[in-house]
């Protein structure tokens, strides 16, 4: 599933080909999403796009025009990539955003498990919206937040970074490395983490993820970015399905084990 860094990555490969210029058609060949693509997304067409702009895993495409936007998310194997409005679609090819340029952003989803959706008004009062948790990379986010919010949590520190309530955007990969980082393990309660090490932990899940966008996101199977190329902080991953091999800091060989039914990575000498 694509992550935070996968979809900023993607959103600073669109944003220069849509923001400053008009829709000219939206064209949905399936409609079958996650949830079915409204009718209203076509009221875009002839509108200038004001702003793109990322929340959580969440692209937003702003018309002011409109009133309104286009809210986009990848789902599980999703992507966009730009390209001539005339280039013969490839399978599962759903939906174009065409461009008065002649170019056009296009949305390609083997799952079907992205979404394309339509927003009124202020986009932060969107039902999928309202109720996230602050940015990672903003101010609104530090080791006090999350110390605050796990007090009395009995429930695994991975998942408890994972809850998008908590904190948006830290998916599977980026929760196990930041874990490491701050050398906490994965199964120990949120609870009973310390202020001083939750602050180790937001100082890693910050490095980890600006680090992730800076490398253009990571692919291990499905990512790639709006020019098509993948990401490559993969080819830098510390634990994340490294299943039996050397730990980087202390040679012990890195395990695996399953929380909340996700796949964990931790070296279990440097992580407590």
């Amino acid at each position: 599933m694509p992550e935070l860094p996968e979809v900023e990555t993607t959103l600073r490969g669109i944003a220069p080909c849509l923001e400053g210029h008009a829709i000219a058609a939206m064209v949905v060949r399936n409609p079958s999403l996650r949830w079915p693509v409204p009718a209203a997304v076509s009221r875009a067409e002839g509108q200038v796009v004001s702003a793109c702009r990322r929340r959580a895993k969440y692209l937003l495409i702003e018309i002011a025009g409109a009133g309104g936007g286009l809210l986009l998310h990848l789902g599980m194997s999703g992507s966009l990539r730009i390209c001539d409005a005339d280039d013969a679609p490839r399978k599962h090819d759903h939906v174009d955003i065409v461009m008065d340029s002649g170019l056009c952003v296009r949305f390609n989803d083997p799952r079907r498990f992205g979404a394309l959706l339509w927003w009124d008004g202020n986009p932060e009062a969107h039902e999928l919206l309202r109720d996230l948790g602050p940015e990672p990379l903003s101010n609104d986010f530090s080791g006090e937040h999350l110390w605050r919010l796990s007090r009395g949590r009995k429930g695994a520190v991975k998942s408890f970074i994972m809850d998008g309530h908590v904190v948006v955007g830290v998916g599977n990969i980026y929760a196990s490395e930041a874990l490491f980082m701050a050398g906490i393990h994965p199964s120990r309660a949120a609870g009973r983490v310390s202020a001083a090490r939750h602050e180790a932990l937001a100082a890693a899940i910050r490095d980890v993820l600006a680090h992730a966008i800076r490398r253009g996101g990571t692919t291990l199977r499905d990512f790639v970015n709006a020019e098509g190329n993948p990401g490559y902080f993969a080819q830098e991953l510390l634990v994340y399905e490294r299943e039996g091999n050397a730990c980087f800091q202390c040679g012990t060989p890195i395990r695996r084990k399953v929380i909340g039914q996700r796949s964990s990575y931790f070296c279990p000498r440097c992580q407590r």
